[in-house]
């Protein structure tokens, strides 16, 4: 059996990936190096290699001094109760011993001759794509530049302390350069890759935001065709729905989480699906894995194809008016979980409610979001309606609801 091997530009990446691949050798597997590369290119190796699974080490958009491990197994994430195992494996160190090899593989030119095969640019297009000084500039302007993009860089050059901004576009203030060059006017679209380059942040060419539900509704007009199922997560806008129902889909509500989502997608079969964070998933003619760099090409693809403007587009999405994400600090996991458990039973034996994750309670005019974070003892809250002052009513009534079941301070978004 064979694994890819790869890391993103962090500085403690090869160091990781040197004991990582010793360990992996010692048990009689097989190595392919790939180098320091973007997480989807990782991804892509499973396809083009036909290896058994893949890892990436790298840290996403956490701070510098973070780093981790993304795996991947026969083409499918590998996470939750599967790294639990994985954990109970490694306590008892009871591993096979074996001289695995190790070779060395190019995959990046491979990888952009597949984005160059599946894009087409119809008429010139103006971008400018911020790298975060992270690894989409190993190859992100490389590819653009061979579909005849004409091109504006930032920040390409991959530097593992991020000296400019964090390279997290769900942030409105690491857009802040990206935004500042769109006011310009110069250029049909503003792209943002974050720390690994599998979520994509978007700016129009006036300088507005393009969240990631409102990039996913601009999509759907070339996904839907027969009553397709489009997957979300609990997170997104109910703008995204409206747009489903009226391109004759079928929406599908799911957990946040880009591993429960493309497993999720995995099991329906469904061309299209993404999350608020950037997470987006196309398996109508690619392999269904978060690849920010093929969302971009296909976004400038599809302005290529129309005269109207992001704007324009972004104008066809229905208003609504929605809070940032709230993280409300509970004292701890057992606190959080405790909380999250009472709001579930009392807003879904009051409300109409969808419990996929958390409770998202549906007023009809809006809704509140309550769910526990999957990685910190916080509970996460959004809320949205079709007035400001509808959103800070359900808003009030959800968090004065809260506040009776627990003590929660809130932190920052």
């Amino acid at each position: 059996q064979e694994i890819a091997l790869s890391g993103d530009i962090r500085l403690t990446t090869p160091d990781l990936m040197t004991y990582f691949k010793t360990g992996v050798l010692s048990t009689a597997i097989d190595v392919i190096n790939l180098g320091i590369i973007p997480t989807p290119v990782n991804y892509y190796s499973m396809y083009h290699l036909d290896v058994s699974g893949a890892v990436q080490i790298t840290g996403s958009h956490n701070p510098p001094e973070f780093n981790g491990f993304k795996f991947s197994l026969d083409k499918k994430a590998f996470f939750g109760d599967d790294i639990q195992s994985l954990y109970q494996l490694m306590d008892k160190m009871d591993f096979e011993v074996g001289e695995g090899t190790e070779a060395r593989y190019k995959i990046l030119p491979k990888y952009k001759e597949m984005i160059l095969e599946k894009i087409n640019i119809e008429r010139p297009m103006k971008v400018v794509m911020d790298c975060g000084n992270a690894a989409g500039g190993i190859n992100g302007p490389d590819v653009f530049n061979a579909l005849g993009i004409e091109l504006k860089e930032l920040f390409s050059e991959p530097d593992g302390t991020f000296p400019n901004h964090h390279p997290d576009p769900t942030v409105e203030e690491n857009l802040q350069d990206l935004i500042a060059e769109m006011k310009t006017g110069q250029y049909d679209v503003g792209l943002a890759f974050d720390g690994d380059a599998d979520r994509v942040g978007v700016v129009d060419e006036t300088g507005d935001i393009i969240w990631a539900d409102q990039l996913m509704a601009l999509f759907l007009p070339e996904i839907i065709e027969n009553g397709e199922d489009i997957l979300f997560d609990v997170k997104c806008s109910q703008a995204l729905e409206d747009m489903i129902n009226r391109y004759g889909g079928n929406p599908i509500m799911w957990k946040t989480g880009h591993s429960l989502i493309k497993q999720r997608m995995g099991e329906l079969d469904c061309k299209f699906g993404g999350e608020m964070s950037g997470h987006i998933f196309f398996a109508d003619d690619y392999y269904g894995y978060d690849d920010a760099l093929y969302v971009s090409a296909r976004l400038v693809q599809l302005l290529s194809r129309t005269d109207k403007k992001l704007s324009d587009l972004k104008a066809e999405i229905p208003v609504y008016y929605s809070t940032p994400e709230m993280r409300m600090e509970a004292e701890n996991d057992q606190e959080k979980f405790r909380i999250a458990k009472e709001a579930i039973a009392y807003f879904s034996e009051n409300y109409n409610c969808s419990t996929v994750d958390g409770v998202r309670i549906k007023f009809g005019d809006g809704w509140g979001l309550v769910r526990s974070s999957n990685t910190q003892p916080v509970i996460v809250c959004r809320f949205e309606a079709n007035s400001p002052e509808r959103k800070d009513e359900i808003m009030n009534l959800v968090l004065g609801k809260l506040k009776e079941f627990g003590n929660l301070e809130l932190g920052g978004h």
